[in-house]
């Protein structure tokens, strides 16, 4: 059976908390809605959290959002699979928003921080609390003050992202585009979105973000960690 295609709304506004949409899939605990707000697990950035309503009013939790590597098919993970949700039901859905939002605000500060560092990514996990990027920095020298003052200078200046899309081709064609080593765009539906920080950062990125820099807040770089020879872990939390 052909996996059922979700609209992500998560694109269309990332702000967006509550939406009412149709359950189109279930399988055991996890839930395929026609549309959705959750931003599923994928690029280091954690799949979303929430509650579920039913039109008679009955509340669960989502506990996790999750999208097949195979497939692409995004599914709603609910506490248990004694749900006694029904194919073709109309739900509210509603995000974790404090969650989500500091994911976003963490997701963009991690693209100023590897506006700074000029080496290839090696990996990175986006964190509520706290996050982390790789860096193949070759015999660069790395200072946590210094990264901390130049990402606050960043953020308070108050960039404004813009979200565009090029073609596989147009990404081919400028391979330096791709700084994360270890997950590549995906492919094959025609156009890659890409996240630009104006005069700062483009690159591919299928997370979610603030719409404006000046929203992360204050941030800090807690520690940089040596990984190897020439690898380094740099640690980021909010200030």
């Amino acid at each position: 059976m052909a996996p059922t295609v979700t609209h992500a709304s998560y694109y269309d506004d990332a702000y967006t908390t509550r939406l009412t949409t149709e359950i189109v899939g279930i399988e055991g605990a996890s839930i395929v809605l026609a549309n959705t707000i959750f931003y599923p697990t994928g690029g280091g950035q954690p799949g979303d959290t929430g509650q579920l309503t039913t039109n008679d009013g009955r509340t669960m939790t989502i506990i996790d959002t999750v999208k097949s590597r195979d497939t692409g098919e995004i599914t709603h993970e609910v506490e248990s699979p004694g749900h006694g949700l029904t194919m073709g039901s109309t739900v509210q859905i509603e995000l974790d928003w404090d969650r989500r939002y500091r994911h976003m605000r963490m997701h963009t500060a991690m693209h100023l921080l590897g506006s700074l560092i000029p080496a290839p990514v090696t990996g990175g996990q986006v964190g509520s609390e706290k996050s982390r990027l790789d860096f193949d920095v070759g015999d660069q020298q790395l200072d946590k003050e210094q990264l901390t003052a130049s990402l606050n200078a960043l953020i308070s200046t108050g960039h404004e992202l813009v979200i565009s899309a090029i073609t596989d081709a147009e990404l081919d064609a400028n391979p330096e585009l791709v700084r994360t080593m270890s997950v590549q765009p995906p492919r094959g539906s025609g156009t890659i979105r890409m996240i630009q920080i104006p005069g700062v950062d483009y690159q591919p990125c299928g997370g979610t973000h603030v719409r404006n820099t000046a929203e992360i807040g204050e941030v800090r770089v807690s520690k940089i960690e040596n990984k190897g020879r020439q690898n380094r872990r740099v640690h980021l939390i909010f200030a």
